[in-house]
């Protein structure tokens, strides 16, 4: 049967991390909320229920019968099990909120649900960016068991240090790891296929470095941290998550933070997770267009996809940094840097559409990934709408 994940009415709510994919493709533990569903369902046939300038990229639904189903949360036995026994015009509702329906999409209409069901048990949900970090640790305990359940690790090589429980800590096949630090009383630490961690890394759970990824010498990483594949991590991290294809390969700190795909930061970037005044962290919304309380005193940054920072660049707490911007001033830029800003500063001119292209066909090259039209189309949009 078809799986339709829905961003429902969360999409606005995690921009600038949307504008270049549906919800359900955001990366939060170790798989991405797609990724997960399809292991729990153990079904491949995806579609995605989103915004029209995304679908040329991202699956539109057959016409026909199909799991609906809101991808940002992590199910229980339970709910799992609630949501396999859903039968043809049935619905499960948590906290007022439709979340998982069988219904025909021919003709679609929330009118062919017959039955709704209130969810009574507490799930973990993730409604805002800074929910992908804060509950990081519970998505990287919920993987690891999916991921690793009746699975044997690779062997840690004896040149490496160990704190914990050995349960704590799977290696896939592939990845090199010599002379470094794991600590998994803190944690479980996940190292995906054909990984690196460089000679000095110190590790402190709970992490995921996920397929093809690599810390690079002397790396210091604390979690809650999520690494997604093909990505270059170096300096200190803490609490963050890097969807994937993207580098932060030399000293400075990053922490209580979401970087999208294909970002860039260059040597010595800093940013800031907590105030001089110890008060509450503020993130800019784009559904309500203001800067809004996060109810956190540690909140670093949210990047979108494309961007890069200079050398020695110093982001404040609570920033918010837009599509393909290039950030290259001196001084502290804003905390909200608008889309394809070329400079980082309000009111600075724009990154031009046609050399936001080139820059990102030759970075997606090095990953031996295309840019393609569809990727191209998305960014005109983008462009030319926000």
């Amino acid at each position: 049967m078809q799986l339709v994940l829905s961003d429902a009415q969360y999409w606005e709510d995690f921009l600038p991390l949307t504008f270049t994919r549906p919800v359900a493709e955001m990366r939060c533990g170790i798989l991405t909320f797609s990724e997960r569903w399809k292991r729990l369902l153990e079904n491949d046939e995806i579609s995605y229920f989103t915004e029209n300038y995304l679908q040329k990229k991202f699956k539109n639904p057959e016409e026909k019968e199909s799991l609906f189903l809101v991808a940002n949360f992590l199910p229980t036995d339970q709910v799992l099990q609630q949501i396999k026994d859903l039968k043809q015009g049935e619905a499960l509702v948590y906290e007022d909120e439709l979340i998982a329906a069988k219904i025909n999409m021919k003709g679609f209409s929330l009118n062919q649900i017959e039955k709704m069901t209130d969810i009574k048990e507490e799930l973990v949900f993730f409604k805002k960016p800074k929910d992908l970090f804060t509950y990081n640790h519970k998505a990287i305990d919920f993987d690891f068991e999916l991921l690793t359940k009746g699975r044997t690790s690779q062997e840690l090589s004896s040149t490496n240090g160990f704190l914990g429980d050995k349960k704590d800590l799977f290696i896939e096949e592939g990845a090199q790891i010599e002379f470094s630090t794991f600590n998994t009383k803190t944690g479980k630490i996940y190292i995906g296929k054909n990984t690196e961690v460089m000679e000095g890394c110190h590790l402190r759970g709970p992490i995921a470095l996920c397929d093809d990824s690599k810390f690079n010498l002397g790396a210091k990483i604390y979690g809650a941290t999520t690494i997604g594949p093909n990505c270059k991590i170096g300096g200190e991290v803490n609490n963050i998550i890097v969807f994937g294809y993207s580098s932060k390969g030399h000293e400075g700190f990053v922490g209580n933070s979401v970087i999208g795909e294909w970002c860039n930061f260059g040597a010595d970037t800093n940013s800031s997770n907590m105030k001089n005044n110890y008060g509450n962290v503020k993130f800019w919304s784009y559904r309500t267009k203001a800067f809004e309380d996060t109810g956190l005193q540690f909140a670093g940054l949210i990047m979108g996809d494309h961007s890069k920072t200079a050398i020695n660049t110093q982001l404040n707490t609570g920033t918010v940094i837009g599509v393909a911007s290039n950030i290259f001033k001196e001084g502290f830029p804003p905390n909200l840097i608008e889309n394809f800003s070329w400079g980082g500063f309000k009111g600075d001119e724009r990154f031009k559409l046609d050399k936001a292209y080139e820059v990102a066909a030759r970075a997606m090259a090095r990953r031996k990934v295309a840019l393609t039209d569809d990727d191209k189309g998305i960014l005109k949009y983008i462009f030319d709408e926000y």
